[in-house]
């Protein structure tokens, strides 16, 4: 019982040491993530992709399990017992309820007992197949590679999720800049409104007024500051380390448009494309295996056997501990031929499901197409639009930057009042939010632009080429 209570001691630190492990990559994860480490990052640490890896490897053991057909199959028992000796003749059916005796039929009946003892060991082979365990390799194979396909899927929606996670969180942190700007553009006047209204150089009710805003834009800067955080938590989860505080750094994503690659879209190299044409050669597969199973199976089979008994074949009680080692051998070698006729009714049914579930996944995979192209043309068309958007997003925020200050210098000679001066300033902290985030709508059309096609390839290199290029 010590010795127990040691190894479940034991056993228990090795839980709580591997617990720890598991948990370790969470805590050293980052604080802070440029949109291509967010990228890189949840590849490695998102739970839904160390799922699809996961059952990858499982679907290459099922590919191993099986060419484990090809080996021999080698059955070994050993038994002894202790029992009556009495036997009757006659036949029974195949069953596996009374149990098999073996010798002549004794004059009298008994119930004394003796030991008895059989051990032996039959090797199995089939020789040859006409095919049908290639063909189970091959549906184990497909199923590996509709598991790959998967995985690629599972990759491309991962690195997606967490670069889209990474643009919101970026285009929250712009607006919330906006509002923090505009905030501290209506303290300013504010003051300076209070200045002027405290030398009766402007009534009170600008005063209050000013206020008014100032309380507004405040507003719009505290949700704009919740939006920013909730964006975070966002991409935490897309990261895979929900619940940890993290920040971003988008460099120049958000004042640099991206450089537009230039290629013909290829929707059915997309991985959801793979992945449906791979439930199609499944089932191609399982329809081969299918046309090889109505055949004869041959089989090598040799054996060697010994049994030992208390009895004499005369009904002679040899006593002690006679029967318990063997005492009498045997060996066979011979070829087994054995085939189903009837199967073929079953057959032809598994087939016909089959060729239903091609003809179904013909249907999937041609769907899916469909809707790989609407979206890579949709995705290509939101492209076009952003480019334009961010070019007018710059031509309104100049212009309603030089609106604000003419405002501005209007309101101080006293040629303006309080409301053009502040429809100047919503008209800037409008312009500001739109141009704020329009570069980094372009950046999310091309990243659905590379999401639709399958490859996110040119998206990240775009990334990376606005990151080396000085701000």
């Amino acid at each position: 019982m010590k010795q127990l209570g040691t190894a479940v001691l034991w056993l228990l630190v090795f839980a709580t040491v591997d617990l720890v492990g598991q948990q370790a990559p969470s805590s050293s994860a980052p604080s802070s993530f440029t949109l291509r480490q967010a990228v890189e990052f949840a590849l490695a640490h998102y739970p839904q992709a160390r799922a699809a890896a996961q059952k990858l490897i499982a679907a290459q053991a099922g590919v191993k399990l099986a060419r484990t057909d090809y080996l021999p199959h080698a059955d070994m028992m050993w038994q002894s017992n202790r029992g009556t000796y009495n036997n009757i003749t006659g036949q029974l059916l195949p069953q596996n309820v009374l149990p098999s005796l073996s010798g002549i039929v004794l004059p009298d009946s008994s119930s004394r007992s003796a030991w008895n003892m059989g051990a032996g060991a039959l090797l199995s082979w089939q020789p040859f197949d006409f095919g049908l365990r290639a063909a189970n390799v091959n549906v184990a194979r497909a199923g590996q590679h509709g598991a790959e396909a998967q995985l690629e899927v599972t990759k491309l929606e991962v690195e997606a999720n967490a670069a889209n996670a990474f643009l919101e969180a970026a285009a929250a942190q712009q607006l919330t800049l906006s509002a923090k700007a505009n905030v501290d553009r209506r303290e300013t006047l504010a003051k300076s409104i209070h200045v002027l209204v405290d030398n009766q150089l402007r009534p009170g009710a600008d005063a209050s007024r000013a206020d008014a805003q100032l309380a507004a834009a405040r507003t719009q800067f505290l949700r704009a500051s919740q939006t920013e955080e909730e964006a975070l938590i966002g991409l935490a989860q897309a990261l895979g380390i929900a619940g940890q505080s993290i920040e971003i750094a988008p460099g120049s994503l958000a004042s640099a448009a991206p450089q537009i690659p230039v290629a013909e879209p290829n929707v059915s190299m997309n991985p959801s494309a793979t992945f449906a044409f791979s439930e199609v050669e499944e089932s191609q597969a399982r329809e081969r295996a299918l046309d090889r199973s109505y055949v004869p199976q041959f089989r090598l089979q040799s054996g060697i056997s010994g049994r030992g008994s208390g009895v004499k074949n005369t009904g002679e009680f040899l006593g002690g501990d006679r029967g318990l080692i063997p005492d009498r051998y045997n060996w066979a070698f011979g070829v087994t031929a054995t085939f189903s006729p009837f199967d073929f009714f079953s057959l032809r049914a598994r087939k016909q499901i089959e060729a239903a579930n091609e003809r179904g996944a013909r249907g999937q995979y041609d769907q899916t197409i469909q809707q790989l192209t609407a979206q890579e043309q949709r995705a290509r068309i939101s492209l076009e639009t952003s480019i334009e958007i961010a070019k007018n997003a710059e031509i309104a925020l100049s212009a309603a930057q030089q609106l604000n200050r003419q405002a501005e210098a209007r309101y101080k000679s006293g040629l303006a009042t309080l409301v053009e001066l502040a429809d100047a300033q919503q008209l800037l902290v409008n312009a500001e939010s739109e141009e704020a985030v329009a570069k980094l709508s372009v950046w999310r059309s091309l990243l659905a632009t590379g999401f639709a096609t399958g490859d996110l390839t040119s998206f990240l290199d775009a990334v990376g080429k606005a990151a080396a290029s000085p701000q």
